[in-house]
């Protein structure tokens, strides 16, 4: 694309510390987009003013997050105004609490907001003080389950001139009630009514994908029933979320504890999808191999 050729556009990316800001600014800075970290937030009214009238600054990335300080509190306001005069999109990345820690502990670099308190108490302040710019987002991405190129693969595929446009990038997982509701789901369902093969000894130490637990949970009506009932509802709807502007969407099915029950059909209903062409991703929360390892 040549250089001035493009429509204008803003995208504002912001989010919780450690969710890949950084990897998402660089992804749009690889598609061309004019990519710009920590722009003092009383320029930014003057930036997004370039990217409508500058030749050479028509589409521009843009990170906006906590180190704005006292000062992300005037950023609602100023976002308003500025997506009335030019086209923006907000980009809300987040991960879960336990990700977090995670990621803070590998990489060893220390919380913006200080180091006064654990990094778990940083994660959920930071939480809090972004709840209003999450209400403000155009697409919302919770990052925990994404590694970096498959971060950049999803961005691509929403933004890039030669990805697919209007493409709806859909997360199938698992998860146990147990150990709380799936946070990101757009659709829960609870597959709790199903036969529980927990209680059956050989199965207890495997997950939903081992093929004998697979063929025990399939072999009730009321699985069958269960797999045409929701496959048919979701062929339905899909459509009809691409066709409203969503871009990104995540189907959550749980059990008891997320090891049997949900793996199996979230398993299965995947598979569903994907046999009539949708782009699938999944995930299993909770599941433990009977080596005691999470499952992917």
């Amino acid at each position: 694309m040549l250089p001035g050729s493009a429509q204008a556009e803003l995208v504002i990316i912001t989010g919780l510390s450690g969710s890949g800001k950084g990897t998402v600014l660089k992804c749009f800075e690889d598609m061309g987009y004019y990519a710009v970290d920590n722009l003092p937030l009383d320029l930014f009214p003057k930036f997004a003013e370039l990217t409508k009238d500058a030749p050479n600054i028509r589409q521009a990335a843009l990170v906006v997050d906590v180190r704005e300080g006292e000062a992300l509190q005037r950023f609602p306001a100023m976002y308003r105004e500025v997506s009335s005069k030019v086209p923006t999109r907000l980009i809300f990345l987040e991960a879960d609490d336990a990700a977090l820690v995670r990621r803070f502990s590998e990489t060893r670099r220390p919380h913006p907001l200080g180091q006064s308190r654990s990094v778990l108490k940083n994660v959920q302040a930071e939480r809090h003080l972004l709840e209003e710019l999450r209400s403000l987002a155009t697409i919302s991405v919770n990052t925990s389950k994404f590694n970096v190129h498959e971060l950049r693969a999803l961005i691509e595929e929403q933004f890039s001139a030669t990805g697919k446009e209007g493409r709806l990038s859909i997360h199938v997982c698992s998860f146990g009630f147990r150990h709380g509701i799936q946070q990101d789901a757009d659709l829960v369902f609870d597959v709790r009514f199903l036969p529980n093969p927990n209680y059956i000894p050989e199965f207890k130490p495997l997950n939903g994908k081992h093929p004998s637990v697979a063929r025990y949970i399939r072999s009730f009506p009321q699985t069958q029933e269960f797999l045409s009932r929701v496959t048919e509802m979701l062929t339905y709807l899909l459509p009809h979320y691409t066709k409203e502007g969503k871009s990104y969407l995540t189907i959550a099915f749980g059990c008891t504890g997320g090891q049997h029950r949900s793996v199996m059909i979230a398993e299965e209903v995947a598979k569903r999808l994907k046999r009539i062409g949708l782009p699938i991703k999944v995930h299993h929360r909770d599941a433990v191999s009977k080596s005691g390892k999470k499952s992917g």
